[in-house]
Formats: C-alpha cells, structure tokens, sequence
C-alpha cells in the first residue's frame, strides 16, 4: 500500500536529467512505483501540479554536531529541504574526548563559540554517535570525525610535530571513530591545532582512511594568496592515500585575489582529468564567518585557550601582532585586510551576555564608538569573551562565488555553526543557501538550471560521499523528499535579520514521514544518525 503519492509533478531524479511530469511515490519510508493500484483508503495523495518533487538535500559542510545534541529540534536546514547534513567538519567534531581532564577541557574550549555548553556526557566518538542519535535530531546526520579533535586527545595544543606515539594514538582514535561509522576525517589547517600539524602527519594519521575508502575533508591551509597551493596540498594528501577529497567552502580570500578561483578550479579540474576523485564544497554568499580569534596567526594559541588569554594580555605580545599583521607572515591569510579594513568584519555573536551589544555591529563601528584603535579592541573582545566570538567577515567576490557554482565538481555546503536556539545570532546561509541557489535556478539568474542544482545537492552529493541510498528518485531509495515552488522559491535571511525562513518549500520528507507540509515545520525530530557501513 502507497503511503504517500505525489501526483502530476514535474519530478527532478537528482542525476541531473530533464524535469518530467509524472508521480512520486512511497512505502515504508522507500521511494516505490507509483502504481496508482496502490493508492487505497489510506494513502496522503499530494496534488503537485506546479511543484518540483526533488530528493531531500545534503548539506555537504555543517557543523551541526556542536549545537544539536543540545538544540535538536533546529529548523533552519528542514525550511529549506535539507534532510541530511555532514558534520564534523574544519577538524572540529566534539569527539573522541580525551581521559586527560586537561585535554578533555580543551576540546570543551575550541568548540564552544561554535555551539552551546553541550553536557559532554561521552568519551568515544561511538558514544557520541549514540547521545545524539537519541536527541532525535530534526534532519539527518552523516558524521565526520575532526583530526583537530584527534590531535588534542592524543597532544593538547601543542604548536610541534607529533611523535610516533602521537600519530599511533590519532591512528588508533580514527580507526574507532570509522568503526562506530564516520563517513572520513576533516582537517582544518588554518584553525590551531590543525594549523601545527605537516603534510607527513596528516599522512600518517589517514592511513586507516585508505584502509576504508574513507573521505578526507579539508579546510584547506590558505584561501587567500597562495591558494593554489593550499588546494595542491588537500590534492597531494588525497593521492598519497589513494582516498577521494572534499575541499571544504572553496573561496578566493581578499580583495587582492578577486576574479582568482580559476587557480583553484584549474588544478581540481587538472586533477579530476587524471582521474583523481577531488570535489568541493561551496556556498552562495560573498562573507564567510568564524571566531574572531582567526584574525590572528595560529601561534598565539599554542598551549590552548588559558595561553591565549594570557598573551593578549602582555603589552609585548601585541606589540608582535601588530607588526606581524602590518607587515605579513607566511601561509597566513590577514582578515583584517583582506576585506580592506575593520568595517570588513561584523560581530556576529558573543558568549557572554553583557557583551550582546557589539553583536550586529562592525569592529570599526564598534571601535570608534569606543575611541579605540580597533586591533586593541579586538584585543579586548576577546580577552572578555573568552575566545567565543564568532564574525562575519566580507572577503570574497561574487563573480568567483558564481564561478565556482558553476564548476561540475562542486556541491552545495552551507557551513552552517551557532544556531543554538530558532533566534540565535547566525550567519544568513543558515537559513538560505540552499533555498538562495534554487531561487537563482528557477529565475534563470544562476551559473546552473533548476536541474543542475538539484543534482548539486543531491545525487552528486551522495556520489561524493559514496551514499547509494539517498540523492536520488528511483525505487527502493530511502523517502527524502522535498517538493517546491519553482515560482516562489527564494531566501530571505539578511545578514541583519539572518532567521526569516525561506519561502516556496512546501513539503519536506524524512524517511517517508512529513517534517514540513504546507510550507509548515510540523515534526522536528524525524533524523537519526547515518553510519558509514563497514
């Protein structure tokens, strides 16, 4: 027996072919034939005349598994049809957690101004998995484990190589994670302890990927000038372990570099030629967002946060800072230039309360309101909010943006972090992106159709993952659904008001069962975990 029919739609399979009218229909949470002979007493029938019945969306780059152990009832992907998102990304995944209380505390430290004060009621990435599993989160999961959670389990902060104890212990927690089910490893090589990690280790540590045909993720080490070498790396790395590549939110940094993605897209596309499995990850805005720390070299958190703190502290260690960020240093891509300035760089949210204030606000502003040279107010910022701030910072350039939508291997990341309640201070690609790409399609504005963005976030996700049994409409595949109106679907998330939901999704699937119907979020607890098979 049919348990939903949608009936006279124009029907997107995900695999990039022609929108065609027909039925989509399903079972015991299965996409079946639509064979109208099943249709009984029982059957939701849907009247998709003048809708789009696509599969759900995956979110290819989200960092969901810092807010939705805590906060899983979100709503900001499932308003937009995502039903699967990839977390753990940028090396940030809130296990495996370290039997050092020391290190433990760290971790606990480098994830919080991404996410809320979770109850860290787990130790292994298995009992992670299982915790947030039984959150019932709104949308899928597919989970990545971060080798910056590695590195501290095994060595803390440090800012030096890894031993060959180091490595063997990163190895051994990686093995664990993929066994409990992550899909692959992200690293995030501008973010400490990332940033102190070799080529040679991460090497070394990813040998168990090669074992599984796991996924490596990367933030890469520089999206700024030497770009093209931070993509050689994630490029070199993926090769040396014989393991496909995401290169995570491919952007060309800083004023000086606009109009220059081609120097990344000419070596994936070089890759992809040699036949190499390099894809990445992309997002439709011109501002990134990311703790306001980053404005500042890697070095000043070697040892952790307390260190941190510390340095900023000594009239001396800003004193460097300034000189270092007026003069350059190798590999390190200088926010507070890159956009042309401090009016660059919005506070997007604090931790601390008595700080809300500054949110939604520039640093020049905010600086100049203060009568303070705006590094010292960075400063401060930080000292007061612990290192919880979180920015939005305007350093990319739309042609590149559209440029790389355009490229074939790219996918749909949404990069989403922070959203700890339905209002909480965000970046406006938590509630757009996707919703923002379609808008584009459907008015013919965009670099791709209708059909090709569809396949963007969907079947060409699931090849990138290696996911046979979602991004697509065909029998048997698992019920991830969303269906949407060509002639109303749009963003409308600002960067001011950065929660209005997006408009023209009627429906949305998980598994078979509704999470949004009739353009209203009616279950916010239809996801689960998705394990990587063994």
């Amino acid at each position: 027996m049919i348990d939903v029919l949608f009936r006279g739609g124009m029907v997107s399979d995900g695999l990039g072919s022609a929108l065609r009218r027909g039925d989509v229909a399903v079972a015991d949470g299965r996409i079946v034939a639509p064979d109208r002979e099943g249709v009984g007493p029982r059957t939701r029938v849907v009247d998709a005349d003048g809708l789009v019945i696509a599969p759900g969306f995956i979110d290819l780059h989200s960092h969901a598994d810092c807010t939705l152990p805590a906060y899983p009832g979100a709503i900001n992907s499932i308003s937009q049809g995502v039903t699967t998102e990839v977390v753990g990304n940028c090396g940030y995944s809130p296990a495996p957690v370290s039997p050092v209380a020391e290190r433990a505390n760290e971790l606990h430290l480098q994830t919080k101004a991404i996410g809320p004060n979770l109850d860290w009621s787990w130790g292994s990435f298995a009992s992670f998995l299982d915790r947030l599993d039984a959150a019932r989160p709104a949308h899928n999961v597919v989970p990545l484990v971060g080798f910056g959670a590695l590195r501290i389990a095994a060595m803390g902060m440090a800012d030096r190589a890894a031993t060959a104890d180091e490595v063997g212990r990163m190895r051994s927690d990686l093995s664990d994670a993929l066994d409990a089910g992550a899909w692959g490893m992200s690293t995030g090589l501008v973010y400490p302890p990332g940033a102190y990690a070799h080529r040679d280790e991460i090497v070394a540590v990813g040998e168990e990927l090669r074992r599984r045909d796991a996924l490596y993720a990367s933030h890469i080490r520089n999206e700024a000038d030497d770009l093209g070498d931070a993509v050689d790396e994630a490029i070199a790395i993926g090769d040396a372990l014989g393991i496909r590549v995401e290169i995570s939110h491919l952007k060309s940094v800083g004023i000086r570099n606009h109009g220059r993605i081609g120097r990344a897209l000419d070596r994936i596309d070089a890759a992809r030629a040699a036949g190499k499995r390099v894809t990445f990850d992309i997002y439709p805005y011109t501002a990134g967002s990311t703790m306001l720390t980053q404005v500042l070299p890697p070095w000043l958190q070697d040892g952790g946060q307390e260190e941190l703190l510390g340095r900023l502290r000594s009239a001396e260690v800003r004193a460097r800072l300034r000189r270092e960020l007026e003069t350059g240093l190798p590999r390190f891509a200088n926010y507070s230039r890159a956009g042309g300035g401090w009016d660059s760089i919005l506070i997007a949210a604090v931790l601390n309360p008595a700080l809300r204030w500054a949110e939604g606000h520039t640093v020049a502003e905010l600086a100049a309101a203060r009568e303070m040279d705006p590094l010292d107010f960075v400063f401060e910022l930080i000292i007061e909010d612990r290192a919880g701030t979180v920015m939005i910072i305007f350093v990319m350039d739309e042609t590149d943006v559209r440029t790389g939508l355009a490229n074939p291997a790219g996918g749909i990341g949404s990069d989403l972090l922070g959203v700890t309640s339905d209002t909480a201070r965000v970046h406006p690609r938590t509630y757009g992106t996707f919703a923002k790409i379609l808008g584009w399609a459907a008015r013919g504005e965009g670099p791709i159709d209708l059909a090709e963005a569809i396949h963007r976030m969907t079947g060409h996700t699931a090849d990138m993952l290696g996911m046979t049994d979602r991004g697509r409409i065909a029998p048997g595949a698992v019920a991830d659904l969303v269906a949407l109106d060509p002639s109303r679907v749009r963003d409308t998330a600002t960067y001011a008001e950065p929660t209005r939901l997006a408009e023209g999704i009627e429906a949305v699937l998980i598994g078979g069962r509704f999470a949004l119907d009739g353009g209203r979020v009616v279950a916010r607890d239809l996801g689960r975990v998705l394990r990587r098979p063994a």
